[in-house]
């Protein structure tokens, strides 16, 4: 099995459905769950990676009152598919996940037009990405875009921001 070159070619993902919705999401990723049990690791793969291609979608354009929950569909995505790249040895890619997961939530905080539900849960869900940046230091040393993306969620202290 080579689930590296499968991850590899995960990217650019598949055109978002225009009608997909939060319940697609979640049943994708009942089925990547199902397909991981049962050690199916391309279709769990698969089924990741169509699961991020609605998240993206929906996040982008969530529902009135659905924000967060959008938001927390495209984490956990990301985060989920940035694993599998990790058990199958390709740290660069998973890097390369992360860092996209968490530049999108930095993107809309900073989004004037970004409606103020969009805002505050990109913020609360930063927390997250920001952690999953830092364990992978923690695992892989410093990687230039990981460093840039983890210095921008933190200015140092005497830098101004504005």
């Amino acid at each position: 099995m080579d689930l590296q070159a499968s991850i590899s070619s995960a990217l650019p993902w598949a055109p978002v459905p225009t009608s997909a919705t939060l319940a697609d999401w979640e049943r994708l990723m009942r089925r990547a769950g199902a397909a991981l049990q049962m050690q199916q690791w391309r279709m769990a793969l698969g089924y990741q990676r169509q699961a991020l291609a609605v998240a993206l979608g929906i996040a982008h354009h969530p529902p009135a009152g659905r924000e967060d929950d959008c938001v927390a569909a495209l984490v956990v995505s990301h985060l989920n598919l940035a694993d599998l790249s990790q058990e199958a040895a390709a740290p660069g890619e998973s890097a390369r996940l992360l860092c996209h997961a968490h530049a999108t939530l930095l993107a809309w905080m900073a989004d004037p037009t970004a409606t103020p539900a969009l805002q505050q849960a990109a913020w609360r869900h930063s927390r997250e990405t920001h952690a999953a940046l830092l364990r992978h230091v923690a695992q892989h040393g410093p990687q230039a875009d990981v460093t840039r993306l983890l210095q921008a969620s933190h200015p140092q202290p005497g830098t101004r921001t504005h």
